[in-house]
């Protein structure tokens, strides 16, 4: 058997290197504009539907604000502004990020870019014409399900030429170990469908009519964040800090664990929402007790992502992917909690018929699955550009406006549940003459909450404003140079712990 020389091994590893370097650019070459197109579309709703909330939320404490156009009645526009939320920018940017992690870990080129663009640009006139149509005051009334029927069908025949390409890219895959990023990808390819088309076809059915058609929406507005969003949200963070620490998962095991308890539990959860409501009690306990199991993969999850980080917690000053996905992981922790905790028939009681489920939806879509977006897209958008982030300080405005921007509206919501179903508690509405007096005294105690929510709305805003052009800045090529130093919050000090 041949010996090889310390040179000869060091050649073969660069030879090996070189040759992972072409195959990466290749693949990067064959994204590039699908991918782009779906951040550049993403970024744009993101814009839009974060503005439609400003309006809405400037509504609720100053009525007259635009009154005179009947298309931007706080009616209408929160329902166009939570279905741009989860299916304009959070569906559209998650979509491009599993892609282009699928297509890196499985080292397959995409086969017809055009096929994606197609089905991107069928996906758009879904959501035009939808919004349209609740703008026109045409909803049917179901939370994440206002559009009509015509316009899912369009989303779920333009998923067809996207969600196909994923499951492409994982079939071709190079033999081998399928990292578990790739699991939760596959998941949510197929289980975005199955969400989507079985709520539309049951919530529009003659058989289904009443009670079950809120159980129908409460189940599906539950699962299209924590069973749609979070899969892609958690693939991403286990592909996002190994790739930048430079080290491995802390166990693949608890990982595979994880998964498989998120895939199992998610599926049951979403029917704790009518705490109260005429259905049948068992549904709402099947609800609670899957909210409470999902404590199982959140902790494993937790403790899988700090035992990497164990040791490397200072790239959260340094890194802006590590400190976005650093923020999206404690959010999803926090969420999971709140949700748990909420699920149970005392809290929910009190909680019921408030804006405080609506707080928790923001949380898990804003504090969670946005920022692990952000950590994700400032990692891989210079790799299909071919340049580095422009600015640093650019980054960081829009990391602490989204944080407190985020933070400061998720809290005065939730706060603003909790208060208002403890005062309707305290105080009942018995008839409209002796219950109209403490309803309104509700509403104009909660009005001080609102007023904090615009507040940090407008910080939201300021901080999406500074990633907008950055990111336009990007496509127009105008960073720093490729080879550089990545962009980073603080230089990393050669020889610092």
């Amino acid at each position: 058997m041949s010996v090889l020389s310390k040179d000869q091994l060091t050649k073969r590893s660069a030879s090996a290197e070189d040759l992972d370097q072409v195959e990466r650019a290749l693949i990067d070459a064959s994204a590039r504009t699908p991918i782009l197109c779906f951040f550049t579309t993403a970024v744009f709703w993101l814009m839009v539907q974060t503005t439609l909330w400003v309006i809405a939320t400037l509504k609720l404490h100053w009525p007259e604000f635009l009154q005179s156009c009947s298309w931007l009645t706080y009616g209408r526009v929160v329902p166009v502004q939570n279905n741009l939320m989860i299916y304009g920018w959070a569906s559209l940017a998650g979509i491009g990020v599993t892609l282009w992690i699928l297509a890196r870990l499985c080292r397959v080129a995409f086969p017809r870019p055009t096929l994606l663009l197609g089905g991107l640009g069928l996906w758009n006139v879904g959501l035009i014409a939808g919004s349209l149509e609740l703008f026109s005051g045409n909803g049917r009334g179901f939370q994440y399900l206002d559009y009509p029927g015509y316009a899912y069908g369009l989303l779920l025949v333009a998923y067809a030429l996207i969600g196909t390409w994923g499951i492409v890219l994982f079939l071709k895959r190079r033999p081998g170990h399928v990292y578990i990023s790739a699991w939760y990808f596959v998941g949510s390819l197929l289980w975005f469908p199955w969400l989507l088309a079985s709520a539309n076809l049951l919530v529009s059915s003659p058989a289904i009519s009443g009670t079950m058609q809120a159980v129908v929406g409460a189940w599906f507005a539950q699962n299209i964040i924590s069973l749609w969003l979070t899969a892609i949200g958690l693939g991403a963070i286990y592909y996002l800090v190994p790739k930048v620490l430079g080290r491995p998962i802390h166990s693949y095991y608890l990982a595979s664990f994880g998964f498989w308890t998120f895939a199992i539990f998610s599926v049951w959860n979403g029917v704790q929402r009518l705490t109260g409501g005429p259905v049948p009690a068992w549904m709402v306990t099947v609800g609670i007790v899957s909210a409470i199991l999902l404590l199982i993969p959140v902790a494993t999850v937790t403790a899988n992502y700090w035992l990497t980080m164990r040791g490397r917690f200072n790239l959260v000053y340094h890194s802006p992917t590590i400190r976005f996905t650093f923020f999206g992981a404690i959010a999803y922790t926090v969420t999971n909690v709140l949700s748990a905790i909420a699920s149970f028939r005392s809290v929910g009681n009190i909680t019921q018929h408030t804006v405080f489920a609506m707080g928790l939806d923001y949380l898990a879509v804003f504090a969670f699955f946005s920022m692990v977006m952000f950590g994700a897209m400032y990692y891989i958008t210079p790799r299909l550009v071919g340049c580095e982030w422009l600015s640093a300080s650019f980054i960081k405005f829009h990391f602490w406006g989204t944080a407190y921007g985020f933070g400061m509206a998720v809290i005065m919501t939730l706060l603003a549940g909790l208060s208002q179903g403890g005062l309707e508690a305290a105080n009942p509405p018995e008839g409209f003459t002796s219950g109209a007096i403490d309803f309104m005294a509700t509403q104009l105690y909660l009005t001080s909450f609102i007023r904090g929510r615009t507040i940090g709305l407008l910080l939201l805003c300021f901080g999406q404003l500074f990633f907008a052009l950055h990111f336009l800045f990007m496509l127009l090529r105008l960073g720093r140079p490729s080879g550089s130093q990545p962009t980073l919050f603080e230089p990393i000090q050669e020889g610092a712990k």
